[in-house]
Order: C-alpha cells, then sequence, then structure tokens
C-alpha cells in the first residue's frame, strides 16, 4: 500500500514516514500543497494524509481538486482545527476521516487501516497455487504450513499476488516495495526472489514466481 504526506513541517511528515514505513507502507512526502496535488492525482496511491494547513495550496483545495478524479481514494486530515464547524467542513469537502494535532500515532495508525479495510466483495486473501496470503494477519501459509518471512518478503510477495498473471517489471517493483524512485541497482529484487523461492520450498512443478528475462518476475498458475 502506497501512502502519499502533504505536511509542511519535515519532523512531523519524517516521523510518519518512518513510522509508516515500519508498517510496511511505502510512503512519498509532499511540503508544499501543488507538489501534493501534482503528485496525488498521478493515482498511485492508496491513501492521502492532508495536512489542512500547506504553504501554496491548502488541504481543503488539494481535497476538493482531488476529489473531482478519484472518488473513493481514501483521504485523512492532520488538522489543529477543532471545532465542530471545521471538522463538518473538512469531511464535507470530501475528507473520510480527520485526526487533530496533536496526535498519537498508534491512533493515526488504526484510522488509516480502517479505511484500507476491505470493503465488502473485496480481498484481503490471496492465493497463489497451494499458497494463501493474508494481508489482515500478515501470515503465509503453504497448505496448512506457515512460512516466515520478513516484511519485505512479504510485501514483495504481496505485491507479486496481487499482480498475479501480469509481469511485474523491476522498476515498479524497486518503488512499490522498497519505495525507491531513482536509478537503483534492482539485484537486491533477485536476492529476495530466490529467498521467497527458497522459504516456499518451491520445486519444479511448483515455478510460481517465473522470472521474465530483461523485464522482471510474474506470479502464476503452473
Amino acid at each position: 500500500m502506497r501512502i502519499l504526506i502533504v505536511e509542511d513541517e519535515p519532523g512531523i511528515a519524517n516521523f510518519l514516514k518512518q513510522g509508516l514505513e515500519e508498517e510496511s507502507f511505502a510512503v512519498d512526502i509532499a511540503e508544499k500543497g501543488h507538489q501534493g496535488l501534482e503528485l496525488a492525482l498521478s493515482g498511485e496511491y492508496d491513501l492521502l494524509l492532508l495536512d489542512w494547513m500547506i504553504p501554496g495550496m491548502s488541504g481543503i483545495e488539494i481535497c476538493r481538486q482531488f476529489r473531482k478524479t478519484y472518488k473513493e481514494t481514501p483521504i485523512i486530515f492532520l488538522t489543529a482545527k477543532d471545532t465542530v464547524e471545521e471538522t463538518i467542513f473538512g469531511l464535507q469537502t470530501g475528507a473520510n476521516d480527520y485526526i487533530k494535532k496533536p496526535f498519537h500515532f498508534d491512533e493515526l495508525l488504526e484510522r488509516i487501516k480502517v479505511q484500507l479495510r476491505p470493503k465488502s466483495g473485496e480481498h484481503y486473501k490471496f492465493n497463489l497455487g497451494n499458497i494463501t496470503l493474508n494481508t489482515n494477519t500478515h501470515q503465509v501459509f503453504k497448505n496448512d504450513e506457515e512460512i516466515a518471512l520478513t516484511q519485505k518478503e512479504f510485501a514483495l510477495l504481496e505485491y507479486l499476488m496481487r499482480n498475479k498473471g501480469k509481469v511485474c517489471r523491476r522498476t515498479r517493483i524497486i518503488e512499490s516495495v522498497w519505495d525507491i524512485h531513482f536509478e537503483y541497482n534492482t539485484g537486491v529484487i533477485d536476492v529476495y526472489i530466490n529467498a521467497l523461492r527458497k522459504k516456499l520450498k518451491l520445486d519444479k512443478d511448483e515455478n510460481y514466481i517465473q522470472t521474465v528475462r530483461g523485464v522482471g518476475y510474474i506470479a502464476r498458475e503452473v
């Protein structure tokens, strides 16, 4: 899951980024309103965290503009505003929730999880052959045996399984799983893919994670 933080206070923004990345989210930061809107409209984010008072363009205006294109993406306001009228105004603008500054990170994390909770009919379990991944419990099973994965291994497997049947390019994997947006040695992906194959004990008949030479990887049923 990828989150955009639009916040002009570097201390708050970096604190949130670190905490959310420890929870396996990919996070981008924008310190100015116009930059935040431009990033938001790229359509690459699963949730927006908007500071109400942001230089150049307020969080309210970002929310208004964003909602013209994206109706469903959750938006949470980070705000010092605390009157009932201001809260109602923010929600009427298109926000899904708000949290008042100062706030506890754990509370914000739970609010984020509520907004990202699968809706009725959406999946939180993904299957790949005899492998099952559960995003709610953060567990992976092969048949009835639980497979212990690191956070990055889990995030990589989740990305591949969410895109089952599609070729996942190296650049997209490194951006989505490692949150890196510049030229980078993508050889680290090969290391993690090999680790996944070993931990999942994939034999010749279980070639669920396949290499697409010169491009990336694809997860598909054998």
